[in-house]
């Protein structure tokens, strides 16, 4: 049985239900009013759709918690739009599509360790791990003596994904990438 939260306990991180929705509280302060009741303001983050959302809540109201499925799997390949996922445990594959995946689709390559995040069976994400390593296939050559700007230039990467890389990188070199920014962090 999920754990009840009242609204007084939320802290960040939280995911409960509330009106047939999983959310995942963002923000959260609590309020005490020289006059009426205390309240606590949120910034919540439906996890489904990513939508986010400011709600007010007396302390004393009751939410079911909503347990999270977390699943590490590793991504195989994909077939037109179909992803093929494999569970390092079961070894059972699942297809999922580019709508499911959302923007951890710039991050992934074949065999790389994902995390398959569900609600009730129903695949809502995929969460790359924090940092990716990934070769540039395409970038325009660097400039030499060009060091003073601090602009990057345009690299495709191994997976298609398009990024802003520093202007001494070229092809062949293999980029760190922190998934949460998408941004470019070191040369491997």
């Amino acid at each position: 049985m999920a754990e009840v939260y009242m609204a007084g306990d939320f802290r960040n991180g939280t995911t409960f239900e509330m009106d047939g929705n999983v959310y995942k509280v963002v923000e959260f302060q609590h309020v005490k009013p020289g006059k009426g009741a205390a309240f606590v303001r949120t910034k919540l983050k439906n996890v489904i759709s990513g939508a986010v959302l400011e709600k007010t809540f007396n302390p004393s109201e009751k939410y079911p918690g909503a347990e999270i499925e977390k699943r590490d799997m590793q991504y195989l390949y994909n077939d037109g739009d179909l992803y093929y996922f494999m569970d390092n445990d079961t070894y059972e594959q699942i297809p999922l599509n580019k709508e499911q995946l959302g923007d951890s689709l710039k991050f992934i390559k074949e065999n790389m360790n994902v995390k398959i995040l569900s609600f009730k069976g129903n695949v809502f994400a995929v969460e790359p791990p924090m940092f990716v390593e990934l070769e540039v296939t395409y970038t325009e050559p660097g400039f030499s003596g060009n060091t003073t700007t601090t602009s990057g230039k345009p690299a495709t990467l191994e997976n298609g994904y398009e990024i802003s890389v520093p202007l001494f990188i070229n092809i062949g070199d293999v980029i760190k990438i922190d998934t949460r920014t998408g941004e470019y962090m070191e040369r491997i």
